[in-house]
């Protein structure tokens, strides 16, 4: 059962207590009538006859020849469906979850589980659609044995869903017992999910009303006052058209507090309130693909955070609460009106500038600055990076754009001529990092430059620079390191995290030289990054500074993986940290348990055996590799780590078949190819493995070991014009490889 008394929570922090929403409504009466009926007030509730949108009247949905049934028994909402043996089972329904435009369903299980659905309901109207069940992934072929099973962990509502749709809400997850006890304070999110616990300032509330003076007037008795807006004017400047705040922002409080489930981030520890550091409670993701596309727009699922932070906005000041009401949740004005706040209409709302009709939909300064991308099949979200459209990028990188959004059956070449008619020359916007995150994807040869200058260009958004930083883990060049080493001292948060996180991919002596000053840092994610990229090197490599440094991170990052128990990562990610640590014994009970956890992850099996591989037990790894492909047999790194173990026990013949199968499922893999190469060459099959290196450097031009790989082989079969070739392609993509110098001067002596 899921238990709900407070009395029975822990309270974070002892001083601050939650009171609940009736406790705030005596005295913010407008406030909590705005909230009332929200999005937030409505996002997660108690079954009963209210809060069921969804049709239970032995309705059946059929989804790839599981037919369901939505039906009720003794006053219960239930669903018969497809249980985790792939059987049909009768469920109860234990709560709603979302209202608009779906409502989702939420089983409880005997160890504390709540799994949501993906038989959904659409609530819009029947003339829009709506009115219906359909699946999430409609597209595809979601048995019980595929990870997006509603019964499988990423439909987990303790670890994926809770603390966003409640209100202080502790996992509760027993590690031993592989069990829940999840709890919260209130079910929705309440006024305290913003403004954190308010004991403290209802007592302080009282004391006020009773004539008594107190000691935290500033503070009100708050964990943080939300008031970065407050005393602050926008003046519109009729020269440029935009308005100007009258004073700088000078801290993220709102943005982070609403960041916290507007994110898309991890949680690395519980008791996050209003004025507390984000990153000492969320690992973010950053602009990496493919949850963004190259220009930063908006790909998978990332809730907005990530791209507001790159938005000419939020570098002017804006905070969210500019543009929308924080209670109700709705914008403050409809339409251009919100965007007339702060934009001169005579300016921006007129044909000279949108080029549209007045009144339709290219009209709209949403449309162009913030278009939609569709979630969850039927939930279009707007982009918050409020970009200018750039089809010429489109044209250079294949982005999307807003004009070929909306006029669909033209071509982005038709697209950017007309911005170039227009305004004479194609559009700049703020964000001027697309070409270099491109690169980076493609893994063109002046990747590391491109993404140097983006780090090195203050201009540029934090967040962009540190993913920029943190794609300089794959490049690991003189400049780079350089690069990283001053990322490593920048004063912004989020761009030490960036830089730190790249240092994963560094060698050792990299890694020794840089991070341990980072042991120490002001914040929490930074410090675990650290951990976790010292943890193979030895401890003398460190002064007595930093090995004290290092034993309280490392600390903070094993605590960190054991709040996340319940999830195979993050038990992968404490043995892949006890194995560097020389510690393999618990390494391998880490793994294992990975595997127990979800046996559809498939980096606990290659860990796992890598791990065999260092105790000499290739036996045993083949066989966990094997246990893997049972599972998962598509998957192309497990059929290529098995090829590896296969080499090392001299099965050759066995050992490239997986290697090639490796190949064909990951034909973009550089490195997949060049091990199949290598083994065919080093079989005698030397054409074969040309054949296989020329194929795969089509794909991937300016891999540099696809490229030596073709020297060297052409080199041993007298082909010395070709040889030379690629060896003067390597040594242009990758002139510091001390390979592309030694082979092109032995070809010139030959």
């Amino acid at each position: 059962m899921l238990y709900l008394a407070f009395s029975e929570r822990k309270a974070a922090p002892p001083s601050a207590q939650y009171m609940g929403a009736k406790a705030c409504a005596g005295c913010h009466a407008k406030e909590q009538q705005a909230w009332r009926g929200s999005h937030h007030d409505l996002a997660m509730q108690v079954v009963d006859e209210k809060t069921v949108l969804g049709n239970f009247d032995n309705a059946t949905f059929k989804y790839n020849g599981v037919e369901s049934t939505f039906f009720r028994r003794d006053g219960k909402f239930m669903v018969q469906t497809d249980g985790p043996d792939g059987k049909l089972h009768d469920y109860e329904v234990a709560y709603t979850f979302g209202v608009t435009p779906l409502q989702q369903y939420l089983i409880e299980f005997p160890d504390g589980r709540l799994q949501a659905l993906t038989i959904v309901w659409d609530t819009r109207p029947k003339a829009r659609g709506g009115q219906r069940w359909f699946h999430l992934y409609p597209g595809e072929r979601i048995t019980h044995e595929d990870e997006l099973h509603w019964t499988r962990p990423s439909q987990n509502w303790n670890f994926m869903c809770a603390e966003c749709h409640s209100t202080g809400v502790r996992k509760n997850y027993d590690l031993v017992t592989d069990r829940f006890q999840t709890q919260w304070a209130e079910i929705n999110v309440s006024c305290e999910a913003c403004h954190g616990p308010g004991s403290r300032h209802v007592a302080w509330a009282t004391e006020k009303q009773a004539g008594r003076r107190t000691a935290d007037d500033e503070t009100k008795g708050l964990t943080a006052r939300l008031d970065e807006r407050r005393g602050v004017v926008w003046t519109v400047d009729t020269a440029t058209g935009n308005a100007v705040r009258s004073q700088p922002r000078n801290s993220d409080r709102e943005i982070e507090v609403c960041a916290q489930c507007h994110s898309r981030r991890s949680q690395i520890a519980e008791g996050y309130e209003a004025g507390k550091r984000f990153l000492d409670h969320y690992r973010p993701a950053l602009l990496p693909r493919p949850l963004y596309h190259a220009d930063g727009q908006q790909r998978d699922e990332v809730y907005n955070w990530g791209s507001f932070l790159q938005s000419k906005m939020y570098a002017s000041g804006v905070t969210c609460s500019d543009c929308h009401d924080p209670h109700s949740g709705k914008l403050r004005a409809q339409g251009n009106a919100v965007c007339a706040t702060c934009h001169l209409p005579s300016k921006y709302d007129t044909t000279a500038h949108h080029h549209h009709k007045p009144g339709t939909a290219g009209a709209e300064c949403a449309a162009c600055h913030m278009p939609t991308t569709t979630y969850m099949v039927i939930d279009p979200r707007h982009d918050h990076s409020l970009r200018v459209p750039r089809p010429d990028l489109s044209v250079k990188l294949g982005t999307p754009n807003a004009c070929n959004a909306c006029h669909s059956k033209r071509d982005t070449r038709w697209a950017a001529v007309q911005v170039r008619a227009w305004y004479g020359r194609d559009a700049q916007g703020h964000q001027q990092f697309a070409a270099a995150f491109r690169a980076a994807d493609t893994g063109a040869a002046d990747a590391a430059a491109e993404l140097l200058k983006v780090t090195w260009e203050p201009s540029q958004p934090a967040i962009a620079r540190a993913t920029a930083l943190a794609g300089l883990g794959a490049q690991p060049s003189r400049a780079a390191l350089e690069g990283l080493a001053e990322g490593l001292r920048d004063p912004d948060p989020l761009v030490r995290f960036g830089a730190v996180q790249a240092l994963a991919q560094a060698p050792q002596d990299a890694r020794a030289s840089l991070a341990p000053p980072l042991l120490a840092d002001p914040v929490k994610s930074v410090r675990i990054e650290a951990a976790s990229a010292l943890a193979d090197v030895p401890a003398e490599r460190l002064d007595a500074t930093h090995r004290a440094a290092f034993e309280r991170a490392a600390g903070e990052y094993v605590e960190t993986q054991r709040y996340n128990a319940d999830r195979a990562e993050a038990r992968v990610n404490l043995g892949t940290f006890y194995a560097n640590r020389g510690d393999l014994t618990r390494a391998e009970e880490e793994l294992k348990a990975a595997i127990r956890l979800e046996p559809l992850f498939v980096p606990a099996y290659v860990n796992l055996a890598d791990l065999y591989r260092a105790r000499g037990r290739d036996g045993d790894g083949e066989r966990i590799l094997r246990e893997g492909i049972t599972m998962s047999p598509a998957s192309a790194v497990l059929h290529h780590a098995l090829g590896l173990a296969l080499v090392r026990m001299q099965r050759v013949d066995e050992a490239l078949a997986e290697l090639e199968r490796a190949t064909t499922l990951e034909s973009d893999n550089a490195r997949f190819a060049y091990v199949y190469a290598v083994g065919l060459h080093s079989a005698g099959r030397r054409d074969a493995a040309i054949r296989v290196l020329e194929n795969a450097v089509r794909r991937v031009p300016d891999d540099p070991d696809l490229l030596f790989g073709l020297a060297a082989f052409h080199r041993e079969r007298g082909a010395l014009a070709s040889a030379v070739t690629y060896a003067e392609r390597l040594a242009a993509v990758a002139p510091e490889d001390p390979r592309a110098r030694e082979l092109l001067a032995e070809l010139r002596r030959r």
